[in-house]
């Protein structure tokens, strides 16, 4: 059986990741772990140096009470971390998803996902989290992070849910775009739905034989599959295709091995995900 990690927290975006869930659960019979995760807490609330500005019993009775402080903060977080994961597990069995359990960890996310991938085939996560700059268009912090270091595809929630009807593949003729291809034919997530399988770039020789290649692929698991090239830039040639198709789901490979070349130079990845309105599937 298929197994989906769905991480929750309490943003605008956690109930499109339940839909989203539910939508590959329902496709894929899959079963699903809902997790929050609670980031590790600096409980050393001491101030650097007191003892030159207060009295020995004033600078106790503070630290006391900045401690006292510290712990009912941990106790509301947790508190609101079970409701959160509370009420997404209800929802789900409420749609008729059978297979939900929920896990409420404290610690560094990543290390967490790193835990318990192995067990998954999917890991799905909102596109922005409770502190990014929705008006800034920011992604949240954690986004890049789960997608560099999972090792299994991570799907990409954007705000709003909306039915699934076509999906898109970039295509660039790379490894993780043959992976993507591979792993979309010899699943049940996408069976029936028509596939745009797009290159961005001038066409060669090379690039054209892996693409015939990845639609000879996709055409013998039974898809529909229109294939060809487009010139421009890819985040913007991308971005019109989807809106002027209807496209409701893109499917991309994720972020190359140099962070270096990404930072000086910009991540198409990035961008892909910033502007899209629609659900990121990224594979590594």
């Amino acid at each position: 059986m298929t197994h989906l990690i769905a991480l929750i927290d309490g943003s605008s975006y956690a109930q499109s990741v339940c839909d989203l869930t539910r939508w590959v659960a329902e496709r894929t019979d899959a079963s699903v772990e809902l997790m929050h995760v609670l980031g590790r807490r600096n409980t050393d609330s001491e101030p650097a140096d007191l003892s030159g500005n207060l009295k020995l019993g004033a600078r106790s009775a503070l630290l006391k009470e900045l401690s006292d402080l510290d712990e009912q903060k941990n106790k509301l977080e947790l508190k609101r971390g079970r409701l959160l994961l509370e009420e997404a597990k209800s929802g789900l069995e409420e749609n008729g998803l059978s297979a939900v359990t929920s896990k409420l960890r404290h610690g560094d996310l990543i290390e967490t996902i790193s835990e318990f991938e192995d067990d998954a085939d999917l890991i799905l996560i909102g596109k922005r989290g409770e502190a990014a700059d929705f008006a800034k268009m920011h992604l949240g912090s954690n986004l890049e992070r789960v997608v560099r270091s999972a090792r299994k595809p991570v799907l990409v929630a954007s705000r709003a849910f909306k039915p699934i009807n076509k999906f898109l593949i970039a295509f660039d003729g790379g490894e993780s775009a043959m992976k993507a291809v591979r792993h979309i034919a010899s699943g049940k997530l996408f069976t029936g739905l028509p596939c745009t399988l797009l290159s961005v770039g001038k066409a060669n020789d090379t690039l054209q034989q892996k693409l015939d290649e990845a639609t000879a692929i996709l055409r013998k698991a039974g898809y529909e599959v229109d294939a060809g090239f487009a010139t421009g830039e890819p985040e913007d040639v991308i971005k019109d295709k989807i809106e002027a198709d209807g496209i409701d789901l893109l499917v991309m490979g994720a972020y190359g091995h140099s962070r270096i070349r990404n930072l000086i130079i910009g991540s198409t990845t990035t961008e892909m995900v910033r502007s899209c309105q629609v659900p990121v599937m990224m594979f590594r």
